[in-house]
């Protein structure tokens, strides 16, 4: 068995899912009349092996999702600095509640990425890359407030 990201079982998963999201909405008349009669035991099956097959298909695509999210919040933290006044407030203004995001962001998404790809060596580089890159931006951040209560 090799764990790894299968586009087969995303799109799996996609054809699954949606569909099923919209028969929410669209259930058949009487269905939660039915829906009360059933197995219990078959029920409890049913859930424990739809939890199954939802989580173990891939479960490092977890991390490949988290990274790309930060990814993308990190695009969107460049769209909103380069749609502002390019202020030294507007480069250091979190984002989400993430401290220096143009910093953060991408490091962290590396980080994730490193964990997806069971990559050590490129985690011990993030480690360095963080500790150098967040620690330079923090300090401008803590510049800038000194600056600004003066």
């Amino acid at each position: 068995m090799k764990f790894g990201f299968s586009y087969i079982g995303l799109i799996w998963m996609l054809l699954l899912t949606v569909p099923n999201l919209l028969w929410t909405r669209c259930k058949p008349a009487g269905y939660e009349q039915s829906a009360k009669s059933e197995n219990r035991v078959l029920l409890t099956f049913e859930r424990i092996g739809e939890v199954a097959v939802s989580c173990l298909w891939e479960i490092w695509i977890v991390w490949w999702f988290a990274s790309l999210l930060c990814m993308v919040l990190y695009e969107i933290f460049w769209i909103r600095y380069f749609l502002s006044a390019h202020t030294m407030c507007d480069f250091y203004r979190s984002l989400l509640g993430i401290p220096v995001a143009g910093a953060t962001l991408p490091v962290a998404a590396f980080a994730l990425l490193a964990i997806y790809g069971k990559n050590p060596l490129l985690f011990a580089a993030v480690i360095v890359l963080g500790i150098g890159h967040i620690g330079i931006h923090l300090g401008h951040l803590h510049a800038l407030n000194r600056s600004q209560e003066a």
